[in-house]
């Protein structure tokens, strides 16, 4: 058990028809603190994700929230649009029809931010991320390394209290990889948000984390 916990989950289970991808998981993950969940392809990191942004519900447990249930046995008691999390999935999902602004501007939008307050966080978001020069562009248009940028941008600007992200550099090259990872870093230090990330490189777990985690066969292995 961690002290502060921002998360927890207690047994929880999670199946598609027979087959058992999250096997009675326990973890906790203090406040603030940046959690590395490192496994290979189809051990359940991404599951686990998404159970605990409410994207899949638990058969069985229960998952906890900064102190509220948000899931159990069964049910999502919290939907995930009131769980105040930032995603930024393994293929990124920009929405491919808005620019790089306009998808942050949508978040903002449906959480009823005035259009002035809306440009300013805009405004700060991109140029912590060092995405300003490419504002107005497509997803389209973007090299691998600014999707992920305009990505990661999307996540945060609606201040959430949880970081959840799906492998983001796994499509990039080494090099690429290396910087963004440093840019990473800095973000989260100075936004100090309770993050989860889920890998299979243990390098960039190591780099990026306080703390790692292994999944193997939908368990973890250690805590």
């Amino acid at each position: 058990m961690v002290a502060n916990s921002f998360i927890r989950l207690v047994e929880v289970t999670k199946r598609f028809g027979n087959r058992i991808v999250v096997d009675r998981v326990s973890l906790d993950v203090a406040e603030g603190e940046v959690l590395a969940l490192l496994g290979a392809s189809g051990c359940g990191k991404t599951t686990l994700l998404r159970l605990i942004a409410g994207l899949e519900t638990p058969e069985e447990g229960e998952i906890w929230i900064a102190g509220e249930r948000v899931a159990a046995r069964g049910h999502n008691l919290l939907p995930p649009r009131a769980r105040s999390i930032g995603f930024v999935f393994q293929d990124l999902a920009l929405w491919p029809h808005l620019t790089v602004e306009g998808n942050l501007d949508f978040v903002l939008t449906s959480a009823r931010m005035k259009k002035l307050e809306r440009q300013d966080r805009i405004n700060e978001v991109l140029s912590l991320v060092h995405a300003l020069p490419f504002a107005s562009r497509y997803p389209a248009e973007l090299s691998g390394g600014e999707q992920q940028r305009a990505a990661i941008a999307r996540a945060i600007v609606g201040r959430p209290q949880l970081l959840l992200l799906d492998e983001p550099m796994s499509s990039l090259d080494s090099d690429l990889k290396a910087a963004l990872s440093r840019e990473l870093a800095t973000l989260q230090e100075a936004l100090k948000i309770t993050t989860v990330y889920v890998t299979h490189n243990r390098e960039e777990a190591a780099a990026l984390a306080h703390r790692v985690v292994s999944m193997n066969g939908g368990n973890v292995e250690h805590r």
